[in-house]
């Protein structure tokens, strides 16, 4: 996701918080341990054109690092297309998520043996010994010389493609849309010869979205605080809620309005207790990033904030990936909606 950055450390990777290319350089292949990646049906040559730069795929890539950038979007959606074989390093975990089985299918990822850096994300050195031939990232801080990474010319020099998932060509993805998460499921398929996989899974998540939509069209729109639990992005108590991005996509599917949407012109705001004292909140929804705990994160904020409707109603719901870019918005629309208006279900 990047955009956060998880505690008080510079999550320079968190939601800033898949695809890429083979006529930049040779397609490498083959995997850790022998095993071999699943064979690619898709017709070759594809080409992506990708922040700028035209990326050329001769055959699918067997030898894929998936950065941190503290999202888990490009590894789920690689996942949810069957190609999790191919991943040789994946540095994204939330430690939960609304799909069954993926935290589980995550952790038992290969991580290569990389030792992240204080950005909790993969150094040059390290990024280069994993001989990739494609590596992901969430955003362009993820390729950034000045942040200990390999550059997109760096990799491009071993023989390795790079992919900056959909709005993450800069820094701040604040424009990011659920669309945004279809592009990526697009690209990917593409790049791995999964096309008609890809179209089925978008395909299902509209008719989702849609359908929780039209169920709350025409109610009252409750004002909604979007917060990463446990987090720390700026100087004050509360610097990780969200102000614009994926997330006013997500609460206008599920009937809701951002309640600080206006509190900030980047994707977070870094907000006072005072002014989140001063603003009325409906409803509550908390983001764990690897929180052991989010409900309860929920339920001290809530406590601080009895003046809140939220607080009085005890409206939350607690999400992970699937409120972020990704293969599963739709189960966030549906969670966020059943929560806003119950009598609509």
């Amino acid at each position: 996701m990047p955009t956060p950055r998880p505690a008080a450390i510079a999550l320079a990777t968190l939601l800033c918080l898949a695809a890429a290319g083979c006529s930049e350089a040779d397609s490498g292949s083959g995997t850790d341990g022998g095993k071999a990646p699943p064979t690619a049906q898709g017709a070759y040559p594809v080409t992506l054109k990708n922040c700028g730069r035209d990326q050329t795929f001769d055959k699918a890539p067997g030898r894929v690092v998936v950065m941190n950038g503290a999202s888990v979007a490009e590894v789920s959606t690689l996942l949810a297309l069957g190609q999790g074989d191919r991943i040789v390093s994946n540095q994204q975990t939330y430690g939960m998520s609304e799909v069954p089985g993926r935290a589980e299918e995550i952790k038992d990822l290969p991580t290569g043996g990389v030792k992240p850096n204080d950005t909790f994300d993969i150094p040059r050195e390290a990024m280069i010994s994993l001989r990739p031939d494609f590596v992901l990232s969430t955003t362009s801080y993820g390729f950034d010389a000045k942040n200990g990474f390999a550059t997109r010319e760096q990799l491009k020099a071993v023989g390795a493609r790079t992919y900056i998932s959909p709005e993450g060509c800069g820094q701040d993805n604040l424009n990011m849309t659920i669309d945004d998460s279809y592009t990526l499921l697009r690209d990917m398929g593409k790049v791995f010869g999964v096309e008609e996989k890809a179209e089925k899974l978008v395909a299902t998540e509209r008719q989702n979205i849609a359908d929780v939509a039209n169920r709350v069209a025409d109610t009252k729109k409750p004002k909604v605080m979007v917060i990463f639990s446990n987090m720390t992005m700026g100087e004050n108590d509360f610097s990780s809620v969200a102000a614009h991005g994926i997330y006013n996509d997500i609460l206008a599917k599920a009937g809701g309005s951002n309640a600080f949407a206006s509190a900030s012109k980047t994707s977070f705001a870094d907000l006072s207790k005072e002014k989140l004292a001063a603003t009325d909140v409906d409803a509550l929804v908390v983001v764990s990033y690897n929180d052991p705990d989010p409900t309860a994160y929920a339920k001290k904020l809530l406590k601080e904030f009895p003046q809140w409707p939220a607080a009085k109603k005890n409206k939350f719901v607690v999400l992970s990936d699937s409120m972020y870019l990704g293969p599963s918005n739709d189960m966030a629309v549906e969670k966020i909606a059943r929560m806003l208006h119950p009598d609509a279900f």
